[in-house]
């Protein structure tokens, strides 16, 4: 049935016919004597190059001219090693233009010009180079789906003057900053960007039209290029590490050493390597008490992962932080043994990533990562002859381990694309292996209006004794108009209850059968008092896929009905840079929650909910600015209800300095959830729970290559339980049950059947960052930890603290130094 819908689809786009935009042509020659990087267009390299010029506007409106007093000018010219851009940006109010100080990759409060190259031209793959009004570079690959990948960083070489009419960029990109074919004659695709940040205008040199596609399929074409070969592209980044830690009075130290190497094994395709990888000065994770039967999900920290990885995202198979994560082994003891110190992570040996795209417009992404064996020690506590015997013994938690990706990516129409991914984890003796194989598609019809997407996968988990596999699947299909003012689609989506990614991607559920829809209306040219405005309209509805023929769950049969949603979003940005919105969501009917009991096919009944959030953000270019928003959702005919307040208020103390206070509440009232299973029944409790998150982040740039940051974070939760418990029947509802047998929680803090939890978490970190050569860092970081967790839930917020600070704080310091060395210019050393 899909495969037949799936050939109807394609062939009813087929008619649809693509209105090309003009693109602008510029034609430029190679010089002989390159300019120097300086700010001051005088070179006789610019004197008879060809200007880009006459930009029109991208937003907030579209086509506009851009105006004579603030006009842009751009020459370019280029020789056997680099393309360089001379640039002159016209303001008649230069004191007036934005100059806030950032390091590297954070625009901060400033005006920008941006470069956009696709030596390719095929409408899909392209660079970004930016340059701040105070100097500052920013760099970021542009992926297929039109997001930017800020993590890529290269080593170019831009240098800005202010003027009395405005400010020049003078710009050099060595070829080993790009990726372009060995062809003769090079043709690429070409755009340039001018943001003014008091306004918020931006200009570009070609057209680009907001309302279908993305930015890359609208360059203009960059012609004259002859001549020119791709150039070894090899680059090393030694590194070394010294650490120091403290905690109660016991003070370690240590260091290592690695290496990261960068090689282009053709013009295309990149090798990534780190050997010996350091991953210690990562910044700290946003814990929080996690009462909830899916697992919390952690963003990416290290930069290896970040940087270049958007083959290896296709399909939300591939999830880096699973390695290197804790340890998936489990310890059998006796009564008489435990465990010393059962390690948080295991030890990454060495990755590798090979990554690029032909252009035919096949990619091909390949990352294999090992970590070591990893042992606990687990002690054994003997009484002899009245004498205590202490003995240990090893055991393995997680074995060695090889972590695999395998990406084919087939671009074609410069917006549609075909995939193939395949995610392996082979674990050395009797430990379980994974095997994820999933084929994708995104089809668009040429004028990116209307389009198709969706995918099939399979899972194998392979738990050891040479048993066979359990093999899960899922699947699902989206069709929509996804161009122009009105927007809308529907999906179908499905996953079996043996589908399971976890091994290396990340999945909070499975058993799942869901149909969904979606309309939107937004504006792409002001309107009245607004910039852009937009209304979100959707709804679900979820079943599960299939259910145990041996469960005794009087619902059992396949496709059971478990719930709804629907909901309207809006948002609004007016002129003056005011942007505000809200939603309100819903459910009706019934709700049957199957994942909170932690039993299978086991179900909870809950009440039809309804919710609805505001919120507010200034405008950030002035010095003060603030986000602020509030949620409150209730369930129908009951005392349950949840809400949370967020105010998030930023002062820009000084061109150069910064402070974020941001201060997050949340409480939730009679609440009933899992508490433990008992004498093989489901119990549950009604609990009071609230959570105070303070977050401050500062930030001193004493120039565009240092700076001082502080982040400090302290998170509580309390969470209260009432005197009576329940059971979970089994039509879903719950009975009262004994399981407590006391008058008050909080008057017996120590009691082993006391459920209240008192949650706290303290991080902070100082971190100095200094460029002190193109590509070359040192990062100095201070950072202490604080972690408790109890049952003193009934201390206010002042008591608290000062039980939190009786807790022995761990307190590190580390030093790292970078250094970047590029093959090209080392041999102009030798």
């Amino acid at each position: 049935m899909i495969k037949k819908i799936f050939f109807f689809l394609i062939f009813s786009f087929s008619w649809l016919i693509n209105a090309q935009e003009s693109k602008k042509n510029i034609t430029i020659h190679s010089v002989e004597n390159a300019p120097k990087i300086d700010g001051i267009l005088d070179d006789i390299a610019w004197k008879n190059a060809e200007i880009a010029t006459d930009f029109v506007m991208f937003r907030p409106k579209s086509g506009t001219p851009e105006p004579k007093n603030i006009k842009s000018e751009v020459k370019i010219v280029y020789d056997d090693s680099a393309i360089y851009f001379g640039a002159y940006l016209y303001d008649d109010k230069p004191k007036e233009i934005p100059m806030e100080f950032q390091t590297r990759d954070n625009f901060g409060n400033a005006d920008f010009f941006g470069i956009v190259i696709n030596p390719l031209n095929d409408g899909i793959n392209q660079t970004q180079f930016f340059i701040m009004s105070t100097g500052n570079q920013n760099d970021a690959k542009v992926l297929p789906n039109g997001r930017e990948d800020w993590s890529w960083n290269a080593v170019w070489y831009s240098s800005v003057r202010v003027v009395d009419d405005g400010w020049i960029v003078e710009v050099k990109i060595p070829y080993d900053a790009l990726r372009f074919s060995n062809e003769e004659i090079q043709t690429w695709g070409l755009n340039f960007h001018r943001n003014h940040r008091k306004n918020r205008d931006q200009y570009s040199w070609n057209f680009i039209d907001r309302e279908s596609g993305n930015i890359a399929q609208y360059n203009g074409v960059l012609h004259g290029i002859k001549n020119i070969k791709p150039p070894v592209r090899l680059s090393f980044n030694p590194f070394v590490t010294a650490y120091t830690s403290s905690v109660a009075g016991e003070t370690e130290f240590d260091w290592t050493a690695g290496l990261d190497v960068k090689y282009g094994v053709t013009e295309n395709f990149t090798l990534d390597a780190t050997l010996i990888p350091d991953f210690g000065q990562v910044a700290f994770d946003n814990v929080i008490l996690n009462l909830s039967p899916f697992e919390q999900q952690f963003s990416e920290q290290r930069a290896f992962f970040n940087e270049g990885t958007d083959l290896f995202g296709k399909g939300n198979f591939f999830f880096s932080r699973r390695i290197g994560s804790a340890p998936t082994g489990k310890i059998e003891t006796a009564d008489n043994e435990q465990v010393v110190d059962f390690p948080n992570k295991v030890d990454v040996l060495n990755i590798i990533k090979i990554s690029g795209r032909t252009k035919n417009g096949l990619g091909v992404g390949v990352l294999n990562a090992i970590t070591e064996k990893t042992m606990v020690r687990v002690q054994k506590t003997e009484i002899s002859n009245s004498e205590e015997i202490i003995s240990y013994r090893n055991e393995v938690v997680e074995p060695l381990t090889n972590y695999n990706v395998f990406v084919l990516d087939k671009q074609f129409n410069k917006n549609s694309s075909v995939s193939l991914v395949n995610t392996n984890v082979m674990r050395s003796g009797h430990f379980r292996d994974a095997n994820v194989t999933g084929l994708l598609y995104n089809l668009q019809t040429k004028d990116s209006n209307y389009g198709v997407n969706g995918g099939f996968s399979t899972s194998n988990i392979y738990n050891g004794n040479q048993q066979k596999p359990v093999t899960g699947i899922e699947g699902s299909i989206e069709i929509g108009k996804i161009g122009g003012q009105h927007q809308y689609d529907f999906e179908v989506e499905f996953m079996d209850e043996k589908y399971n990614k976890n091994d290396l991607g990340f999945q909070r559920r499975n058993n799942n059968l869901e149909f969904s829809g979606s309309y939107s209306y937004r504006i792409f040219e002001p309107k009245g008092i607004f910039n852009n405005y937009g209304v979100f309209l959707w709804g679900n509805l979820r079943y599960m896929y299939e259910l145990d023929e041996n469960t005794d769950s009087y619902r059992e049969k396949p496709n059971t009905y478990t719930g709804n949603s629907i909901g309207i979003n809006s948002w609004f940005t007016t002129k003056k840079q005011l942007s505000f919105g809200g939603n309100i969501n819903s459910s009706f009917g019934k709700q049957y929650n199957y994942f909170e009991p932690r039993v299978v096919n086991r179900f909870f009944i809950l009440n039809p909910r309804v919710s609805f959030n505001g919120w507010v953000s200034t405008d950030f270019s002035k010095k003060f600015a603030i986000d602020a928003s509030y949620f409150h959702g209730l369930r129908i005919n009951e005392s349950r209800s949840f809400q949370s307040l967020n105010v998030s208020p930023r002062y820009r103390i000084s061109n150069k300095m910064m402070l974020i206070y941001s201060f997050n509440f949340r409480k939730a009232i009679n609440q009933k959830g899992y508490v433990a299973i008992d004498t093989d029944e489901i119990i549950f409790g009604n609990r009071d729970s609230k959570s105070i998150e303070n977050t401050i982040s500062a930030k001193y740039n004493f120039g565009i290559k240092s700076a001082l940051s502080l982040s400090l974070r302290h998170f509580w939760s309390p969470v209260t339980y009432d005197e009576q418990f329940f059971q979970l029947e089994l039509d879903g509802t719950l009975s009262p049950n004994d399981y407590a047998q006391f008058e008050n929680s909080n008057n017996n803090p120590n009691d082993d059947i006391n459920e209240n939890i008192n949650f706290n978490t303290w991080n902070l970190d100082l971190t100095f960052n200094w460029e002190f050569a193109p590509g070359s860092q040192l990062i100095a970081l201070y950072r202490n930890t604080i972690f408790n967790q109890n049952k003193l839930s009934q201390l206010d917020f002042t008591e608290n603290l000062s039980d939190l600070f009786r807790e022995n704080i761990s307190q590190n310091f580390s030093i790292k130094v970078v250094y970047f060395l590029d093959y090209n210019q080392m041999k102009t050393w030798l």
